[in-house]
């Protein structure tokens, strides 16, 4: 027997005539320390300057957090956390890039009028 709920199966294991009710209880740490990767991006928009954004790390961690995002609606059971660690993994990777451009594009166009 199988429950579609998020964290655990319930099965039953029948040995001779005695049936046991065995749940296997699943906590996915994964996702849980992927909480980390956000904060750290947190941290980064409020304290370091647009010019240190990395285009090709946050290209990355917004490409990963939208492939787990959809990952996360496929499997059986539905992983919520996954989903929502993802989701914001894609929208704090997308902010910086954009403070990353918005700084470059501010420096080029005031660059072009000193010239």
């Amino acid at each position: 027997m199988f429950f579609a709920a998020i964290g655990f199966n319930v099965e039953v294991v029948q040995y001779n005539n005695i049936k046991f009710q065995v749940w296997d209880l699943v906590h996915f740490w994964a996702p849980t320390f992927k909480w980390a990767l956000n904060i750290a991006n947190v941290v980064d928009i409020s304290t370091k300057p647009a010019e240190t954004v990395s285009y090709p790390q946050q290209a990355v961690l917004a490409c990963s957090g939208l492939i787990w995002a959809k990952y996360s609606t496929v499997i059986t059971p539905k992983n919520w956390n996954l989903f929502g660690v993802s989701i914001v993994m894609f929208a704090t990777a997308s902010y910086q890039i954009s403070r990353k451009f918005q700084y470059e594009l501010i420096h080029k166009s005031s660059a072009g009028e000193e010239c």
